[in-house]
């Protein structure tokens, strides 16, 4: 696959040994968001679950945090924001740099991925890196985040990664993949180069928490947009040395730290008039996104949930 929108190119690949060799950041605890979609709501949300938080808290936004926010104020403030933390890069932020490769938005879509829903994608990152070459400042602060952070949590060692151990946009870490029998010892063996304990990832855009013998994968989905069926949140990931104060969705618990997915319940009607403001009907992000963001997809708590 070569078009744009399904290719993920070289310049995207990092490999395990990178990962192992990587710095870890001190965390006692860690808030991983991925998938911020620019929802302005959904980030003032996360602010507060973070304030009620009894200790300190790290946050590492892990990509795609801009999406939606094709307006000059909406790609201001949600960059800023984010770039007053820890962060990695999603594909969107690596498609914004003007000398990007020709690759449409990055995503790399696998084949089951309608090409409708590619193309689409492709007109709405166009637009929104129009919109990211009147902030040549934060595009070249975007342009110099990494591609994966490790952190050291109580006794865990975590891997933040966007898409999956190899590469940025890879989806490997996707809800179909993970629970394929033929697909265990590839991530027995990708936790076991990396060196890690837990990896925590996103951009397939659905949630998954797993646990092995040999660790534990949570993706969060969407910090930004509905995960579950007839839902009006978006999902992120905690990691702590202590319970936290927020009841989570689901979660495991490993060498004494907790793993979980908490529900970010933002304000769905000031973002749904956000959103239309950006993308009414007829807009390529209209199509391809509404009936989520009003819904939610097509999945259920159990599936996400461990098992």
């Amino acid at each position: 696959m070569s078009e744009a929108g399904r290719v993920c190119p070289l310049r995207y690949r990092y490999g395990t040994a990178a990962i192992a060799a990587a710095p870890l950041r001190e965390a006692e605890t860690l808030y991983v968001v991925g998938g911020l979609y620019g929802n302005g709501p959904a980030l003032d949300a996360l602010m507060a679950l973070i304030a009620a938080e009894p200790g300190p808290v790290r946050v590492c936004f892990n990509g795609d945090f801009n999406w939606f926010n094709a307006d000059d104020a909406g790609f201001a403030r949600i960059n800023r924001a984010v770039l007053a933390h820890d962060a990695i890069l999603g594909n969107v932020e690596a498609e914004l740099a003007p000398g990007a490769d020709d690759v449409g938005c990055g995503c790399a879509y696998p084949e089951t991925v309608d090409a409708g829903v590619v193309e689409r994608s492709n007109r709405i990152h166009a637009r929104l890196k129009a919109t990211a070459a009147r902030h040549p400042e934060l595009v070249s602060r975007l342009a110099a985040l990494p591609m994966f952070a490790c952190y050291q949590v109580g006794s865990l060692r975590v891997g933040v990664v966007h898409g999956d151990a190899q590469a940025l946009a890879g989806w490997d870490f996707d809800l179909a993949q993970v629970d394929q029998p033929d697909h265990a010892p590839a991530l027995a063996e990708a936790f076991a180069a990396a060196e890690v304990d837990v990896f925590a990832s996103t951009h397939t855009c659905l949630p998954v928490c797993r646990q092995w013998s040999w660790g534990v994968l949570i993706n969060n989905g969407a910090a930004g947009m509905p995960n579950l069926r007839d839902t009006h949140h978006g999902i992120v990931t905690r990691i702590g040395r202590r319970p936290g104060p927020h009841e989570a969705l689901y979660g495991v618990e490993r060498a004494g730290q907790r793993i979980e997915a908490l529900a970010l319940v933002y304000d769905h009607a000031a973002w749904m008039a956000d959103f239309l403001a950006n993308w009414p009907p007829g807009s390529p992000a209209h199509a391809s996104y509404f009936a989520r963001i009003a819904h939610g997809p097509a999945l259920d708590l159990a599936q996400a949930a461990p098992r």
